[in-house]
């Protein structure tokens, strides 16, 4: 297993801040990962997927990081069924799904995030959700560092929300997906329309995370942005984006606290105004 001091964590969080971390860990395969509790301990560990749906609020973290990525997504496909590791980031996954004649992940092309994290967050877009094709997942759950497994109904998923993330001492190590047999043509069209959709909307040009808050009931984030004139409003080198107000791009070389301060301030101007509290989908590390 791979462990390096003093880690340089820019280039694994899409904001890209910069930061360091005093030690990260690439467990590759599940035993690693149970070893790096057994013998480093179960506080004081941050755990990190890909990397795009995070904050990194400070510049140096004494705690550990353990990194989820390319290190650890070995995938297998067994006739509908996909079976991957937490790693495998969600673009990948839709391209191997295209690459099979595989329906139902084509809205999740191009989406930011790591499988683990998607199942997390129960990310989507469009009235479509990970947990409408997720069978079951694979886990280790640190209040005795047994793995274990879990379906579906189990998982209490909600908007945004799921059993994960309410409880951070499991971690997602594996997950099976149901898709269906279609047409490869089609599939990629879809793909290609939903790429160019996005493409139009967002700021891909400018390091992001995606969208930043949760959508609230009956309203729209970036009509409300919109509506207060915060498009462009910046702190350091944060700034909302121009291109789509529910979207903060780090535009020169910003600080986690600098994306914390326009946060603080939309959701101000928001309640002050509007009297909607917006919640923060991104995770605030």
């Amino acid at each position: 297993m791979r462990i390096d001091e003093n880690f340089d964590l820019t280039l694994y969080n899409s904001y890209r801040i910069r930061s360091r971390c005093k030690r990260a860990f690439f467990p590759s395969n599940e035993n690693e990962f149970i070893t790096i509790f057994e013998k480093y301990g179960k506080s004081n560990k941050v755990i990190l997927g890909g990397g795009y749906n995070v904050i990194l609020s400070k510049e140096f973290y004494k705690q550990d990081f353990i990194l989820i990525g390319d290190c650890f997504s070995k995938v297998e496909i067994i006739g509908g069924m996909i079976i991957a590791e937490a790693g495998i980031n969600l673009k990948t996954l839709s391209e191997l799904a295209l690459e099979n004649g595989l329906t139902k992940m084509e809205m999740f092309y191009d989406i930011p995030s790591s499988l683990g994290g998607a199942v997390v967050m129960n990310a989507g877009a469009s009235g479509e959700e990970i947990k409408d094709i997720l069978l079951k997942v694979r886990y280790l759950d640190l209040e005795d560092l047994s793995i274990k497994e879990m379906e579906k109904h189990e998982m209490e998923f909600e908007y945004r929300n799921s059993f994960f993330q309410k409880n951070k001492n499991c971690i997602i190590l594996k997950v099976w997906l149901q898709l269906e047999n279609g047409d490869v043509e089609e599939i990629k069209k879809k793909m290609d329309t939903i790429l160019e959709a996005r493409w139009a909307k967002q700021p891909k040009n400018y390091p992001n995370a995606g969208s930043v808050f949760k959508r609230p009931k009956g309203y729209y984030v970036g009509a409300l942005i919109d509506e207060l004139n915060l498009k462009g409003y910046k702190v350091g080198g944060a700034k909302v984006s121009e291109k789509h107000g529910g979207f903060i791009i780090n535009y020169d070389n910003a600080k986690g606290q600098d994306i914390l301060d326009v946060i603080t301030h939309i959701k101000k101007q928001v309640m002050d105004n509007i009297g909607v509290n917006l919640e923060v989908e991104q995770r605030i590390i």
